[in-house]
């Protein structure tokens, strides 16, 4: 395993991100395609002997299931110090007064329960999930960084937001000589580029690293274009994963999927180590959020790093696109909570 630096830090972290969500107690979240601890540890003990030290979860992932899973895991299969753990909050935890958002109070309060779960007495990689509009930005970027200077976070990072939010909270950061946003954890793969516009040349400019979460677009990019919607977590996620992939033409992702299964063959390998080798190499990306539910996709994820695409290559992947409306985009408050509110396991959140 080659390690890289995330962003413009020190840490090294692996190009493969493991990404926790697949882990959690099906009865605190999907019933139908969450992992449960027995099926989880076989996949994170495979994914750390493949070199995988960079590991992402969440509080909401099966309501801390996953945070519960993944740091028992970790603990018997690695060494603390060599492993880089990320989690995140913001969405509600419980329906009660300050049981959400990214208030001080929520704030403090959520690393405590994260830590706890995770059986640490830090966490690696602290990130916002999503902005809270209802919450002053100042308030959530000095309560960061207190927790910072505390050592209970050793970085700071967000996720998906408008590229002008972002750049207001690493000014204001800059500002005021708190602990800056090193990490972007967005929406980016072959079928959705939006981020390229304004988010990306962001990150670029600014040093930050990205994390990428759906790289392989909910594994429509893994199958053929007549298998692309089969999986579980598709045909489960109703309107939200309908939300993911609005605006572009189906003659478009047809012609994208094909052309990965065209590149793929001729390789003889697997669909989805084209589609993450193409996001390789992109500069700005880290790491791609791998949710594996097989040793054999952390196998893919891993063999990707070998593929160089060729320049023809990447022109057959990238020619056909076109642009589409991204869930990225969607950051009032009333309306995230109405998508969140489709996705089984939380409807009542």
């Amino acid at each position: 395993m080659r390690y890289v630096k995330l962003g413009g830090t020190g840490l090294d972290i692996s190009p493969i991100a493991i990404g926790a969500m697949t882990y959690g107690d099906p009865r605190r979240g999907h019933p139908v395609w969450s992992l449960d601890e027995a099926a989880s540890r076989p996949l994170i003990k495979h994914a750390i002997e493949a070199g995988i030290n960079f590991f992402d979860t969440a509080n909401l992932y099966s309501y801390g299931s996953s945070e519960e899973i993944l740091g028992r895991a970790l603990r018997d299969f690695a060494n603390r110090d060599d492993v880089v753990i990320a989690t995140k909050l913001r969405h509600p935890m419980r329906q009660a007064p300050n049981g959400r958002g990214l208030s001080r109070k929520a704030i403090m309060s959520e690393v405590e329960h994260s830590l706890k779960r995770l059986g640490t007495d830090y966490i690696d990689l602290y990130q916002i999930h999503r902005n809270d509009q209802s919450t002053p930005l100042e308030e959530t970027l000095e309560a960061l960084h207190d927790l910072v200077k505390a050592g209970k976070v050793r970085y700071l990072g967000a996720s998906s937001m408008h590229a002008w939010e972002f750049a207001k909270a690493l000014h204001l950061q800059r500002e005021h000589g708190w602990a800056r946003f090193v990490s972007m954890q967005d929406h980016y793969n072959l079928l959705a580029r939006e981020e390229e516009r304004e988010m990306i040349p962001l990150c670029l400019d600014a040093g930050v690293g990205t994390i990428v979460w759906s790289p392989l677009a909910r594994g429509r990019l893994a199958r053929a274009w007549d298998e692309a919607k089969s999986s579980a977590r598709a045909e489960t996620d109703g309107g939200y994963a309908d939300l993911l992939y609005t605006g572009a033409t189906v003659d478009s992702d047809h012609a994208i999927i094909d052309a990965v299964g065209e590149i793929a063959a001729a390789r003889g390998v697997p669909r989805a180590q084209i589609a993450l080798a193409w996001l390789h190499g992109k500069p700005v990306v880290d790491a791609p959020l791998v949710g594996a539910n097989k040793t054999s996709q952390i196998d893919d994820a891993v063999a990707s790093l070998e593929i160089e695409l060729t320049l023809e290559e990447l022109a057959q992947l990238e020619r056909p696109y076109t642009p589409r409306s991204d869930f990225q985009g969607v950051s009032d408050d009333a309306e995230l909570q109405k998508i969140i509110a489709q996705i089984p396991g939380y409807a009542n959140a």
